[in-house]
């Protein structure tokens, strides 16, 4: 990257960085973008060129790379198992303070109202894509049942994980995740 944009990528992760610290103390619809400005100590109109909307402080994921995790898992590596494997590349890849800062995200999208109903729009893209890139590994197309049906279990069961993550904060979801994608690549056996 040039100075320009890693002054740039520096300039982003202080701006949301900032915004998760206010949400964390004030809530998030008590925290206004001009306060978010003032504390990363850039403009309001910085704030907007980084993210369009509030909601996108929170909405904006990892999910690029958890995507080139996904496309360097070797051929022949199963969706499910190309699933788990890029998410551990990617939990590995995090700093205990990127992973914090993914949990914090995880938790308000989950448990503020505004923030759930922005972030179905966000999910639906995810799973379109999710869905393309398990088709085009395994040779298929994306609208093919079968692919929608895998998509549809792995999401499945993040959501379902996710939904106890916001109950247990100090669940292991990665570790849970693991453990549930290998069940449901199991066939999702009753032991």
């Amino acid at each position: 990257m040039s100075l320009r944009e890693r002054k740039k990528a520096k300039t982003k992760a202080l701006i949301q960085k900032e915004a998760l610290r206010l949400f964390r103390e004030r809530g998030y619809t008590a925290t206004t973008v001009e306060q978010i400005a003032e504390a990363a100590e850039v403009a309001p109109s910085t704030v907007f060129r980084y993210f369009a909307t509030k909601e996108d402080l929170i909405l904006m994921d990892q999910f690029p790379p958890f995507l080139e995790a996904l496309d360097a898992v070797p051929p022949g590596a199963g969706p499910v198992s190309a699933v788990r494997m890029a998410m551990r590349t990617v939990f590995d890849t995090q700093t205990p303070e990127e992973r914090a800062d993914s949990v914090e995200r995880e938790i308000l999208m989950f448990t503020v109202p505004e923030l759930w109903a922005a972030s179905m729009e966000n999910v639906t893209g995810v799973v379109r894509t999710l869905q393309g890139r398990l088709a085009a590994r395994e040779g298929r197309e994306p609208d093919d049942p079968e692919i929608r049906n895998v998509t549809g279990a792995i999401v499945g069961v993040m959501f379902a994980l996710w939904f106890d993550w916001v109950r247990d904060r100090d669940l292991d979801a990665l570790a849970e995740f693991d453990r549930a994608l290998e069940h449901l690549e199991a066939g999702l056996p009753l032991r």
